[in-house]
């Protein structure tokens, strides 16, 4: 049973639709959330832990089915259907009722993307293990081959499977990449700056995010080069509360210089469903679990 954030959804959908700036059209509705006496201020790292955990960290593990509509510069469009399987890694010093009200612990992390459609690319799989120490280890297993291909660290902010998504963006990018700066709050949104530690690593110079204050969903995302243009835009279209977590339902990859875009409709979302980790390896890349996913 799912419900929309009335607030969130509504604000949201109609911000995205119109264009424009964020705080300005917030404002002319005259629905936003008035601070609460009691809001406690947060640090910088205290927000990037928070959205982070919602973003990527939801509940011990969790699926969903994904159709992903890809848009070229010609308005052309391809589709691709998956499951994405996820387990997170516990805190040794934690019970699990106290890991899921601990925003700072986010561990180790293992994702299995297994392609159900177009037939071109069915049984195709991609698998990341997240580490918090070193760099991730991805691999992807192309079923017409036979081959399990290790993806290096230096292809993760190229395109996954043909859309204007990158590699990064489907498992996450680690908070520890980049310095954390708020530069705006306005009455629904804490506004960040993230700027690479190592910019030789990456494409941008730097990329802002506009995170909804009660939920702590990133409801935008914007991409500047180092010219200090825009050129790469995310946008969460849809978010639904499931099991009573905040969740985006539907979001959408914009690449402003060729004015294609992707975008990712969420089904089936469920979380601490007893995923075992067990299925994250080579062997489960050639006879994936199915029923995980069913």
């Amino acid at each position: 049973m799912t419900k929309k954030i009335s607030l969130a959804m509504f604000v949201l959908t109609l911000l995205l639709s119109l264009g424009g700036n964020i705080v300005a059209e917030t404002e002319k509705t005259g629905i936003v959330a008035e601070k609460s006496s009691e809001e406690k201020v947060l640090s910088v790292e205290q927000i990037v832990n928070k959205t982070n955990r919602v973003a990527y960290y939801q509940g011990s593990d969790g699926s969903a089915r994904v159709k992903m509509t890809i848009t070229d510069s010609q308005n052309r469009q391809r589709n691709r259907e998956l499951t994405i399987l996820r387990w997170d890694q516990p805190d040794p010093k934690l019970s699990k009722e106290e890991q899921s009200k601990d925003d700072s612990y986010c561990g180790g992390q293992k994702i299995y993307a297994f392609f159900n459609r177009p037939a071109d690319v069915y049984k195709t799989v991609f698998m990341v293990w997240k580490h918090l120490d070193k760099d991730d280890d991805r691999w992807m297993y192309l079923p017409a081959l036979d081959l399990v291909k290790r993806i290096s660290a230096t292809d993760k902010r190229t395109s996954f499977v043909g859309s204007h998504f990158f590699y990064e963006d489907i498992s996450g990018r680690s908070t520890n990449d980049d310095v954390h700066e708020l530069v705006k709050t306005t009455k629904d949104y804490y506004v960040l700056k993230n700027t690479p530690k190592d910019p030789k690593l990456v494409e941008f110079a730097y990329f802002e995010m506009w995170i909804h204050r009660k939920s702590f969903v990133v409801v935008k995302t914007d991409y500047y080069d180092k010219q200090n243009k825009k050129y790469r835009t995310y946008e969460a279209l849809e978010v639904q509360q499931i099991q009573d977590k905040p969740t985006v339902t539907k979001a959408k990859m914009t690449d402003l210089r060729t004015n294609g875009n992707t975008i990712l409709e969420y089904s089936n979302v469920k979380y601490d469903i007893g995923i075992s980790e067990s299925i994250f390896t080579e062997r489960y890349l050639r006879k994936p679990a199915r029923k995980y996913l069913k």
